[in-house]
């Protein structure tokens, strides 16, 4: 009943998290969107920023938006930041059901760093509240009037958190963790200033008070962080399940460069919506960085030298695979049909992980290619190699999987 009860946990819990994720990567883009598409109104209202017409579902829509805040607070006022908490806390309680009540499985590789269990734990919740600490604390500084300048070393601080986690946690764990890691960043954005500040500026009109403009810019400039983490963070959360992404020894640059790109991406979509034109060179550079992605990927993999402009480590794999030999059997059957199996023998595992069962010949035949990616060309497979793989016996399954 635990195994199925797990399964069930963690299936709910993502679909929560997606859910809930959806519905506030929409509202920041739709509220990025409006800000810049504000134009001066027909007839000028004082205190008015700027207003825009919009159509949707049959029907037009006004929208405007003051300097600071209206003269009065209207009777009914919504507010965007649930769909902010309910994210984080959705995806926090994912992590602890998926990565820490399975440490030993997904957040701990030996191969990497031999942690205890509660040192993975505590190295991965103090890295990202360390995170947050870190970020807030440039805003606040002089740092913080400096767009460029904060962009730069925020880009910078990234990187280098995830080189740590890399360093300390299972690849896939540490990619994870650099998730988490931003999406704190933008939820703390949320709750610690943007949501504040709104709410100083209600209580200064109700004492019939001028807001600070300050507050509003704050708030401001921290939205357009949360904008440009965005696209960055999904891929990351992503990436779990491609382990070609987050296996390579500079998973970290990976890292910078899905910064890059996303921002890119947001770059070209936040000036077209400003009338400032097409920036199409934001595609260019951003179609380049994931191409860099793929090539750093690819240089740590057997098959991939090749397309680096580099010897190719062996000749390409043969199209029959139907009859593995006795060799890759045996690797198979003690390394990794503990798990992917019709009755998986591993404790706490219910159902063979993504229905792939390798406790036959016909089924090691059907899986080739999962083979070739989890356990040949990444060491995702076994995770953490917790059965304890070796290098040789990876070598037995590329010699199968190459033909000879």
């Amino acid at each position: 009943m635990e195994p199925i009860l797990h399964e069930w946990g963690a299936l709910l819990l993502r679909w929560a998290h997606l859910v809930t994720g959806i519905a506030w990567i929409g509202s920041s883009f739709h509220f990025m969107h409006l800000d810049a598409s504000l134009r001066a109104p027909a007839q000028a209202v004082p205190g008015e920023a700027g207003e825009a017409w919009q159509v949707h579902g049959g029907g037009f829509y006004l929208m405007r938006k003051y300097l600071v805040a209206p003269s009065a607070l209207p009777q009914e006022l919504t507010w965007h930041k649930w769909q902010s908490y309910s994210t984080w806390l959705s995806g926090f309680f994912l992590l602890i059901w998926v990565y820490y009540l399975q440490a030993s499985l997904f957040l701990v590789d030996p191969e990497v760093r031999a942690l205890s269990p509660v040192a993975a734990l505590a190295v991965g919740l103090g890295g990202v509240a360390l995170g947050w600490i870190v970020y807030d604390q440039m805003c606040k500084s002089p740092l913080g009037k400096r767009d460029v300048a904060l962009a730069g070393f925020g880009f910078a601080f990234v990187v280098a958190m995830a080189a740590f986690f890399q360093a300390m946690l299972a690849p896939r764990a540490a990619f994870l963790h650099t998730g988490a890691l931003m999406a704190s960043i933008m939820s703390g954005n949320v709750f610690f200033v943007i949501i504040p500040n709104q709410k100083k500026i209600v209580a200064s009109l109700l004492k019939g008070e001028a807001p600070d403009p300050a507050l509003g810019k704050a708030a401001k400039q921290r939205s357009a962080h949360n904008n440009y983490l965005t696209l960055p963070v999904v891929f990351l959360m992503l990436s779990s399940h491609y382990p070609l992404s987050y296996s390579s020894p500079y998973a970290y640059v990976i890292v910078g460069l899905a910064l890059i790109a996303g921002a890119l991406v947001r770059v070209f979509y936040n000036e077209r919506h400003a009338g400032r034109g097409d920036k199409y060179w934001c595609w260019f550079a951003a179609f380049a960085c994931v191409w860099a992605m793929v090539w750093i990927s690819m240089a740590a993999a057997p098959y991939g030298r090749g397309v680096l402009g580099l010897p190719p480590a062996a000749p390409a794999k043969a199209s029959s695979l139907d009859a593995p030999p006795a060799a890759v059997l045996e690797v198979v059957a003690t390394r990794c049909a503990m798990c992917h199996a019709g009755e998986p023998a591993w404790d706490g595992i219910g159902v063979a992980p993504h229905g792939v069962k390798l406790d036959t010949p016909q089924g090691i035949a059907r899986h080739a290619g999962e083979i070739e990616v989890q356990a040949v060309l990444s060491h995702a497979m076994p995770p953490n190699n917790v059965s304890a793989m070796t290098q040789a016996e990876r070598g037995v399954l590329a010699a199968w999987l190459r033909g000879e």
